[in-house]
């Protein structure tokens, strides 16, 4: 049953939305997934705030045309899985890469990164940085440090003289002790 133009106007409408509220879009070759594997990866994007679609590739096309978004050719032959990626880009690239080494069967081709085109190497390098999380978290132990050891400067001689006077008063206790 052929699509009318009025219903391939709502896919690419529908794949438009998609494509501007993306951070990235990832796109792979899905052949071979069992319907249950497909359900699993839909299920593992959706907790990284992912989404992935199978694409018809001239609508897809015409999509990113109108988003003014770059389209490389090589990406869309055959069958295509987008991911559209509206959280972290990292996690999502993990979970992909990650699905990809785990059946054998996926094959992540490319895809973007904002206006940049990236190929199937850039994704796995993406993938293999650290989360959106980790480097906060680098971030906050390295402002951190400086903090703590300038408390502890600060601290230092505050420090000797409670325990010079600390000593002191033993040293009392104990000539009063003996007296």
């Amino acid at each position: 049953m052929a699509i009318t133009r009025a219903q391939k106007e709502m896919i690419v409408q529908d794949y438009l939305e998609s494509t501007q509220k993306s951070q990235a879009i990832i796109m792979a070759d899905y052949r071979g997934l069992t319907h249950q594997e497909l359900t699993r990866l839909r299920s593992q994007l959706r907790e990284k705030d992912a989404k992935f679609q199978v694409v018809k590739n001239t609508l897809f096309k015409l999509a990113l045309q109108q988003a003014g978004l770059p389209v490389s050719q090589d990406f869309l032959v055959g069958p295509v899985g987008v991911t559209y990626v509206f959280g972290d880009p990292v996690a999502a690239a993990k979970v992909l890469v990650d699905f990809a080494r785990e059946t054998n069967i996926l094959q992540v081709r490319g895809g973007m990164l904002g206006q940049q085109l990236m190929n199937e190497g850039e994704i796995e390098t993406l993938a293999k940085l650290p989360s959106r999380q980790e480097l906060l978290a680098m971030v906050v132990s390295r402002m951190q440090a400086p903090i703590s050891g300038l408390v502890n400067v600060l601290v230092g001689p505050i420090r000797g003289l409670v325990n010079v006077l600390n000593g002191r008063v033993d040293q009392l206790k104990e000539t009063g002790a003996s007296a």
